[in-house]
């Protein structure tokens, strides 16, 4: 596994649209990047980033602009703007060769599941999953946004779980508005596991499979010897449609050699029938440790996931960690 260079003071991020542009919020946008750059870190945009709609620009337009990103030796980091629903449009336009050529971490959250999934697995360079560029726009950062900052520097610490979980944040808070409690759910025991990590929103993993940019069977048999940990952040899969979706992936060969199972907690959580996210986790992997409603995905507060590293997990009476080894 090929890890990028970790941020100094002073260095330089790129902020790419490669799904929805900030547009829309772009104040909030503005709190983010105040947070960002006051750390220390030059912030360089590229043409689309506030654009406003559900799509920055146009797919060939996308790519291209993080391209420029990628062969900017001063680019040291690259953050997508934020999330939405088609970044899976600009997979055919990458230049894949350029990225495995110039190595440096990407990071997002939601859509750029895509992308990070896709370098990650098809040229073996670690990602960062948890945070994007509009993710810290709060006068008051919360401690998991704090430790997304000494992650990007290379202080690889160890992220406990939290005590108080957000239900709904009031417009214009000043900080996560916490307040009910984190209970890490061990479906099959206590959990202790270690193993090599991959996953992200389910709500687009779903959607590689059968494509030329799944490359999950070269990836896990890579990895075999570590064993893999899925990791799932669902945004807004009913139980039912989180289960079929579990399905596909498993039968495209993705579970071969699942190791353990994370899952967090849902962000727009629904369904018809009786079952639950829990039963369909265990429909699927069955007496594999299995940890949900832990701190990733959509609702805050969250950790942050290093695409293909080695983690170490840990969970028993609703707490839990996770440790990072960059091997």
């Amino acid at each position: 596994m090929k890890y990028p260079q970790f941020l100094n003071k002073n260095s330089k991020i790129g902020v790419v649209a490669l799904s929805a542009g900030v547009g829309d919020y772009i104040e909030d946008y503005k709190k983010s990047l105040l947070n960002i750059e006051s750390r220390g870190f030059e912030i360089i945009e590229t043409a689309s980033v506030r654009n406003s709609g559900e799509v920055s620009n146009t797919a060939e337009i996308r790519a291209k602009e993080l391209d420029r990103l990628i062969t900017d030796n001063d680019v040291e980091l690259i953050m997508c703007a934020t999330g939405g629903d088609f970044l899976i449009e600009t997979l055919p336009y990458l230049n894949l060769e350029n990225i495995n050529n110039n190595p440096k971490w990407l990071m997002g959250a939601s859509d750029p599941t895509s992308i990070l999934y896709l370098v990650t697995t098809a040229l073996d360079i670690a990602t960062i999953y948890g945070f994007n560029a509009c993710s810290f726009d709060q006068k008051y950062l919360h401690d998991c946004q704090k430790n997304a900052f000494e992650i990007m520097k290379g202080n690889i610490i160890t992220q406990n779980s939290f005590e108080l979980y957000e239900l709904e944040r009031p417009e214009n808070a000043e900080s996560y508005n916490v307040e009910k409690e984190v209970y890490w759910e061990t479906l099959n025991g206590d959990v202790d596991i270690t193993g090599r990590i991959i996953g992200g929103c389910v709500d687009c993993l779903k959607d590689l499979p059968g494509t030329r940019f799944d490359y999950t069977k070269e990836f896990i048999e890579k990895y075999k010897e570590d064993g893999i940990i899925w990791y799932f952040d669902i945004f807004s899969l009913t139980s039912e449609a989180f289960y079929l979706a579990l399905i596909q992936l498993k039968e495209s060969g993705w579970f071969k050699y699942v190791k353990g199972v994370i899952a967090g907690r849902v962000r727009f959580p629904g369904g018809f029938t009786k079952m639950t996210y829990q039963e369909a986790l265990k429909r699927i992997f069955k007496d594999i440790p299995i940890i949900f409603n832990a701190d990733i995905g959509h609702v805050a507060p969250k950790m942050t996931i290093i695409n293909g590293s080695i983690a170490h997990i840990t969970s028993s009476s609703g707490k839990g960690k996770i440790d990072f080894r960059m091997e």
